[in-house]
């Protein structure tokens, strides 16, 4: 488990990862060095070409990986969205998979409804409350994942690169989702992607070339940064 932020002089702070390394076994280091601060309340990417280290970070920032050295701290309640839905939907039918995360809470059929229809709302999709799992479109997936981390109450989304298997149209449309579930619903997020078109939907970006942050800021100065790199 990664230490949550809980200190007073953190409350600004979402996720703070500090110099962080990390290699698959006795490979070349996959991560040097990285540190970055995610401010709560905002949504941010991480920007860089493929091989840069991008989902890496998120996974460690998740706890599904362990660093070789270095620290992480994220609010205590968080959510992972994957690349492709199908590894995280389990359930037959939409409101039995968004309901599955909250057995663990104990609470009663009465809540486990409300906290269900509530997160179905947020990403509109209450309509499709018993549709099953296989009916739906990979768009209409990634919001059931979504929607099951909102009815857990988490307070951070992680994204790895959610539109990768979408067409272009959904790709913008589950986007601007994300960033107007962070503004109505004071969330934060942090969304892996190389779409530069994605920049626009963010408040600031990280970019990532060779394991390293090498840039931090308003999203437009790093979009040109990894263009210029890339010609």
């Amino acid at each position: 488990m990664n230490p949550t932020l809980k200190d007073e002089a953190d409350i600004e702070v979402a996720i703070r990862a500090r110099d962080v390394w990390f290699s698959w076994s006795e490979g070349a280091e996959v991560l040097k060095s990285c540190s970055l601060e995610v401010p709560r309340g905002q949504f941010w990417m991480l920007l860089g070409t493929n091989g840069s280290g991008k989902s890496t970070l998120l996974r460690l920032i998740a706890g599904l990986l362990t660093p070789k050295r270095g620290n992480i701290e994220i609010l205590p309640r968080f959510g992972f969205v994957f690349q492709n839905p199908d590894r995280q939907l389990v359930m037959p039918t939409v409101g039995a998979d968004v309901a599955f995360g909250l057995v663990e809470e104990k609470l009663s059929a009465a809540r486990i409804r409300a906290r269900v229809e509530e997160a179905l709302t947020a990403v509109n999709l209450l309509s499709l409350q018993r549709r099953p799992i296989y009916a739906l479109s990979g768009g209409q997936k990634q919001r059931i994942a979504i929607a099951g981390a909102l009815a857990r109450r988490c307070q951070v989304l992680l994204l790895d690169e959610p539109t990768a298997l979408l067409d272009p149209d959904t790709q913008l449309d589950l986007v601007a989702q994300v960033q107007q579930l962070v503004k109505s619903r004071g969330l934060t997020a942090l969304w892996v992607t190389h779409r530069f078109d994605e920049l626009d939907y963010c408040d600031g970006a990280f970019l990532l070339e060779g394991g390293k942050v090498v840039a931090r800021g308003e999203p437009e100065p790093l979009k040109k940064r990894l263009m210029q790199n890339r010609y």
